[in-house]
């Protein structure tokens, strides 16, 4: 699971830069010492852990043959066309479903209780819902104390801005850089510079309580958050796990045709390309489909080994596509060794 997590995080982050390069070696060795834990070296695993916990460079890693094969397939795996939105809409249906439901109700409980801005819940709500459950309740706890923060950073700098318009201005410009400097690396971070800010912008045409709209921003977002999480639990995503499985025969299928194919002695290249594509778009259904399960519940224990070594195997079938069909040609550098440059 930490393993198939990994891949997931490098495959998200977009550019392959060096240091992503040097992650992705280190996780090849992860798979390494699951497969035959007997062959590895205990110390060197966690003398290479302690150092990807500190704060220097990513420890260097020696490239196998083997992780220079699945490393290609990784990297062609990511360059793989993604499905268009209109044939994925069908998992996305609770979440649909969730967000609808969970937005209406926490509009009207607001309403409900008499609070002068009920949209303020609703867009609490709607700010909650990710691609499982498990990522929503972090993404709650993440939105009420970083509101909750906003709003005492809002009583602290309400006199200054209430001060000249001009104060206001500048209070806004500034918790606006803050929110674009923070809102990348941490949500809640972010939303304790979002919060002051949209405090102060709703004063633009007149000056307000401030404790009238501490109070309602505070209870907004208490009120949006437990009926939106509320909403993401009473609808369940049952099908998840069967997806899963269907991903799983989906990328053995094509990639037992992959196979099949470098077996014979000159194989067709319309055809191993065609086997080559379909087991890249196979791959990224797969990962995408285990990320939105992985955080659901109500549902059966998902075959997390399965899906590692279904992953593994496939990547390795995928570079050797790649190199019968001449996509990838090693580099030869000046002292005699080859250098694998990385599309």
């Amino acid at each position: 699971a930490a393993v198939q997590a990994a891949w997931q995080t490098l495959l998200a982050c977009g550019a392959r830069t060096e240091t992503r390069r040097a992650l992705e070696r280190l996780v090849v060795r992860a798979e390494v010492a699951l497969a035959a834990p007997a062959d590895t070296d205990p110390d060197r695993l966690r003398t290479w852990a302690r150092l990807l916990c500190g704060r220097g460079p990513v420890p260097a890693v020696d490239e196998t043959a083997a992780a220079t094969d699945e490393l290609l397939g990784v990297a062609a795996e990511s360059a793989a066309p993604h499905r268009p939105w209109w044939s994925r809409l069908g998992p996305l249906a609770p979440i649909a479903l969730r967000t609808a439901l969970g937005c209406a109700l926490a509009g009207y409980a607001s309403l409900a209780l008499g609070i002068g801005r009920p949209y303020w819940a609703l867009v609490t709500a709607a700010a909650l819902y990710q691609a499982n459950l498990a990522l929503t309740w972090n993404r709650s706890v993440q939105r009420v104390v970083g509101n909750l923060v906003g709003v005492l950073v809002f009583a602290v700098i309400a006199p200054l801005a209430h001060t000249s318009g001009v104060a206001l201005v500048l209070c806004c410009l500034a918790l606006n850089f803050g929110a674009e400097a923070l809102i990348g690396r941490n949500y809640w971070l972010g939303t304790i510079c979002v919060t002051p800010m949209a405090l102060l912008i709703t004063e633009f045409a007149r000056q307000q309580a401030t404790g009238e709209l501490i109070t309602e921003r505070a209870v907004d977002t208490v009120v949006g958050a437990l009926v939106g999480f509320a909403a993401a639990v009473a609808v369940t995503n049952r099908r998840a796990g069967d997806r899963i499985e269907d991903a799983l025969s989906a990328v053995e299928r094509a990639r037992e045709r992959a196979a099949r194919l470098l077996a014979e002695e000159r194989p067709e290249p319309a055809a191993l390309e065609t086997a080559r594509r379909a087991l890249a778009a196979a791959l990224v259904e797969l990962r995408a489909t285990a990320d939105a399960a992985s955080g659901e519940w109500w549902q059966r224990a998902l075959p997390q080994e399965r899906v590692v070594r279904t992953e593994q195997t496939a990547h390795r079938t995928l570079a050797a596509t790649i190199r019968r069909l001449g996509l990838h040609t090693p580099a030869t550098s000046t002292d005699g060794t080859t250098e694998d440059p990385r599309p």
